[in-house]
């Protein structure tokens, strides 16, 4: 088995948009084998304040509108939870399981925020996505691994949400060209640097 390294905020538009294709990328290709370990990065952390709704709201209309038609259905900006830290709690008790568990749980935490419109910092939200994956005290005592994650990341010098680690090497955020121009947000896939990336996770 390989396990794929990656550094990501949960309310993280762009990051949802990387794992989603890169697991498609993986169904397609018929390999099971490779894993994602998706490592807490929370992006409130690292700048000192919550994520802010309506600045979230308008990057997932522009990513609509331009690469992820597909995605982000039911995206409610009312329900954009106010910490990531209770979600990423869930995902560090499901991975405690084993990395399969834990990455169907990053998942599940991400579609029900981005295609459910749910707020993942509700306790409600969290208990219903541990019990439909057999996360058994979900929550409990974990948050000095989430924030040890955080400390690991920031030592190994990751940029910001998504990095992936593969193979020795960083790439962060491969999917997507991400740039402001004139105050206007501008989003494109990343034809360099996603078929190298995606080429690396998957090797032979």
């Amino acid at each position: 088995m390989t396990v794929l390294e990656v550094y990501a905020d949960i309310g993280c538009p762009f990051a949802y948009v990387g794992l989603r294709r890169l697991v498609a990328r993986r169904d397609e290709l018929g390999r099971p084998d490779v894993q994602l370990r998706v490592h807490a990065w929370p992006l409130e952390l690292v700048n000192g304040e919550p994520l802010d709704p309506p600045s979230i709201a308008e990057e997932v209309e522009v990513l609509r509108d331009t690469v992820a038609p597909d995605l982000f259905t039911g995206f409610d900006e009312s329900a954009f939870p106010a910490s990531s830290l209770p979600a990423f709690d869930l995902v560090q008790s499901a991975y405690d399981i084993d990395v399969a568990t834990g990455e169907r749980v990053s998942l599940a935490v991400r579609i029900a925020l981005f295609e459910d419109g749910r707020d993942v910092a509700d306790p409600a939200v969290l208990a219903e996505l541990a019990a439909a994956h057999g996360v058994t005290n979900a929550g409990e005592g974990v948050r000095a691994a989430v924030l040890g994650d955080w400390e690991r990341g920031r030592a190994a010098g990751v940029r910001g949400s998504p990095e992936f680690f593969v193979a020795g090497e960083a790439y962060f955020c491969p999917v997507l060209e991400i740039e402001r121009v004139d105050g206007e947000l501008h989003v494109r896939v990343d034809e360099t640097s996603m078929p190298r990336f995606l080429a690396a996770c998957f090797a032979p």
